[in-house]
This record gives C-alpha cells, sequence and structure tokens, in this order.
C-alpha cells in the first residue's frame, strides 16, 4: 500500500463537489450591499441570514455525517445539493428579512451535505495511511479554488443579472456537482475491529475524552475568523480601503473600485490557500498536528492584529489576503486528520461533524456580529479585535491535546513525528 497514487477518483469527485460548493458559498459576501440597498434594510438582516446559514451548516455536519454513514455517502450528498440549490431559488423570491433567515437555513444545511463533513471523510476513508494527510489537503485546496473564482464570479455576474438572477445560476452549478457522484466509488481503509464498534460506543467514547472538548473549542476561532471575513470583508474593503489608482496595477487588472478589490480579495484569500492547506495536509504526515495547527493560530493573531492597527491600503488589503490565505482551510486537513487519527476512520464524518459545529458556532458569531456592530458603530473594529482574541485562545486551547489513537488497535496510522 505504501506506493499507493494519490489521485484516486474518489480524490478528484470529491474536489469538484467542494470545489463548487465553497465558489457559491464563499461569495455570499458580495451580495451583502445589493440586497441592502434594494431592500433599504440595515447591514444587519442579511448580515443575520448569512450567520443562521453558518449555524444551520454546523448543525447540520453530524447530522449528515451521520446520514452518509447509515444510508450512503452519495445519497446523503444529493439530499445536500437538492436542499443547497432549492434553498437558492427560494431566497431569490424572498423580499422580507425573515424569508432570507428561513431559506438560509435550508442553504447551511445543503451546504454541509456536499461540504468538507461528508467529503473528506469519504475522502479519509479510501486513503491509505501513507496519503491520507495529504488527500485531505489536496481536497481542502479544492475548496480554496472555489472560492478563488466564487467572489469574482458573482461580482462579474452582477453586471448583467440581478441578485436573483445570480442565485438562480447558482442553484443550476450545485445541481451539476452531483455529475461527480459516480466517481465516488472505492474501497476504504477500516480496520475489522472499527467496524465491529457501534457508533454510539465511539460517539460517547470521544465525548468523555478532554482532547476532544480541546479539538471542539480550537475550532471556534476559525469558525469565526472566516464567517466574518467571507461575509464582511468586501464590503470592508468597499467603505473603508483607499481609493485605487486608476492609471496604477491593480487597474490595468480591471480592479478600478473598491468593491472590485473587495471580492478580489476574497479570491486572492483562496489562491493562496490551495498552497496552504496543500501545504498543511503535507505537513500533518510529518510533524505533530496540535502544534502545527497552534502555530496556524498564532500566525492569523498576529496578521489580523497588524492588519487593523494599519491604514487600510489596496496594498495593505492584498498583502493581508494573501498571508490570511496561506493560513485560511489550513487548519482543515489537520482538524479533520486529528480526528481520525485519534478516534478512527469508522465515524469520522460524524465526529468530524460535530467539531466542525463549534466552528460553525463561531461563523454563526462572527458573521452576526460584524452585522451587528457595524450598525451600532458605523465600523467593523470592534467584531475585528474580538477576532484577534479568540485566534489567541485556539493557539493555547491546543496544546494540552493528547495526540495519540485515544484505543490502540482501531486506527493503523503510524504515530507523527514528535
Amino acid at each position: 500500500m505504501q506506493n499507493a497514487r494519490l489521485f484516486t477518483p474518489i480524490l478528484v469527485g470529491g474536489c469538484i463537489i467542494l470545489l463548487l460548493n465553497f465558489a457559491i458559498r464563499a461569495s455570499f459576501g458580495v451580495f451583502q450591499i445589493p440586497i441592502a440597498q434594494e431592500f433599504g434594510w440595515p447591514r444587519a438582516e442579511f448580515s443575520l441570514a448569512i450567520a443562521i446559514q453558518n449555524l444551520a451548516w454546523g448543525i447540520g455536519q453530524p447530522i449528515f455525517g451521520a446520514l452518509a454513514e447509515r444510508f450512503g455517502d452519495r445519497k446523503a450528498i444529493v439530499l445536500g445539493a437538492v436542499l443547497y440549490a432549492l434553498g437558492l431559488v427560494l431566497s431569490a423570491l424572498s423580499v422580507h428579512p425573515w424569508q432570507h433567515d428561513l431559506l438560509e437555513f435550508m442553504v447551511g444545511f445543503g451546504i454541509a451535505g456536499t461540504g468538507f463533513g461528508v467529503v473528506l471523510a469519504v475522502v479519509g476513508r479510501a486513503a491509505t495511511d501513507e496519503n491520507r494527510s495529504l488527500a485531505l489537503g489536496v481536497a481542502t485546496a479544492a475548496g480554496s479554488a472555489g472560492q478563488v473564482f466564487g467572489a469574482p464570479l458573482a461580482e462579474l455576474l452582477l453586471v448583467w443579472f440581478p441578485w436573483q438572477g445570480v442565485f438562480v445560476i447558482f442553484a443550476a452549478l450545485i445541481m451539476a456537482s452531483l455529475l461527480a457522484l459516480p466517481l465516488l466509488r472505492g474501497t476504504a481503509h477500516i480496520g475489522r475491529a472499527e467496524l465491529a464498534e457501534s457508533m454510539g460506543t465511539v460517539l460517547a467514547r470521544a465525548f468523555r475524552d478532554p482532547t476532544y472538548t480541546f479539538i471542539f473549542l480550537g475550532f471556534f476561532s476559525c469558525g469565526y475568523q472566516l464567517g466574518f471575513i467571507t461575509a464582511h470583508f468586501p464590503a470592508m474593503v468597499t467603505e473603508m480601503c483607499g481609493a485605487i489608482d486608476p492609471s496604477g496595477m491593480l487597474a490595468a487588472i480591471g480592479i478600478r473600485t473598491q468593491s472590485a478589490l473587495g471580492a478580489a480579495s476574497i479570491a486572492v484569500i483562496g489562491l493562496a490557500n490551495i498552497a496552504g492547506s496543500i501545504l498543511a495536509g503535507w505537513a500533518g504526515r510529518r510533524w505533530t498536528k496540535k502544534y502545527l495547527l497552534a502555530g496556524i493560530y498564532v500566525l492569523r493573531t498576529v496578521a489580523a492584529a497588524v492588519f487593523i492597527m494599519l491604514p487600510m491600503t489596496p496594498a495593505s488589503v492584498l498583502v493581508f489576503s494573501l498571508v490570511m490565505g496561506a493560513l485560511w482551510l489550513a487548519t482543515v486537513p489537520l482538524t479533520s486528520g486529528l480526528v481520525a487519527y485519534i478516534y478512527g476512520l469508522r465515524y469520522m464524518g460524524t465526529l468530524y461533524g460535530f467539531v466542525f459545529l463549534s466552528h460553525q458556532i463561531g461563523a454563526f458569531l462572527g458573521v452576526w456580529l460584524g452585522g451587528r456592530l457595524y450598525d451600532l458603530y458605523g465600523n467593523y473594529t470592534a467584531v475585528w479585535w474580538v477576532g484577534v482574541a479568540v485566534g489567541a485562545f485556539s493557539a493555547i486551547i491546543h496544546l494540552p491535546v493528547r495526540e495519540r489513537p485515544l484505543v490502540e488497535g482501531l486506527q493503523p496510522s503510524a504515530s507523527p513525528a514528535r
């Protein structure tokens, strides 16, 4: 098995689904201003809808993980895609904030069914021990690749279509991702001892383990920072960034307005994270994952603090986006790999789903507080500093994690170098 290839059909199919999922999900911040302007809503209204989407994504993740492990991965993905597309289409017809709030709950469940929790579990179980960490990094990078073109695509489509039309186009794209389902066939590398254990036994063991609690709490700040930046950074850049030189380099590549720079910043984050996610997956096989995670959160904290203390210019926006992008989803292959290594592969989707719930509670607060505090203070400074604080907390909470299989014999992977 040591020479098994990395790029299997399962990995390719998973990458396609994650790419389209995240292309659409990462674009919602672009719709903040158009929707608020059309209906005359305060910023908090659509922010709450996106926040609910993130919370529903988190709630739906362990549910879809369990559904996939009970009824099959592909059935869970089909259900997720249908909910995702239906939520987008119905949102296009909505004219009241409560309608968006309700329907974004459906969209959030759809994201859960076609997102990391289900797809990474499929990829992780299909990969060999040697390739697992890197395969998870590659799949995570595919989500980042979607982010590269998702926000700019939304910005471009808004030139030609109303935001309602763009939602319908995105619904069609997520349904098209189901064409990759035939690729998700293969053998899972799970030992007989793992197969003999019930989901209840494995979950109870994990919930009693302090390490699982540390991982759960540590993932909170990742969701807070990502949720806030995805939903509010384009608007923040549009309103707070200095003017773009019409004769400069940015204008020459089509970035002539602050709104275009805001959309481009999300793309830069996604582009940098392609490399960051793959590098994290590679490093997770060679070094202790908990220390890698702590280091990533320290670097995020420093980058965010420096950015907010300096004057915001087009250059600082792009530099921050590049740095943050390299650290953006680098936590995902490490966190999911940590769960698989400590608690086994059989119920990885459900176990990672519960951890991801913490991530999405953080995302809910990041998105909602972003809109709420903006309406109160007219800027994003306060909510940004909260993100700095929770990032430092996550760096610390990963240090006491016990990185070894909880039950010897259930996890065939070799211990990482320390």
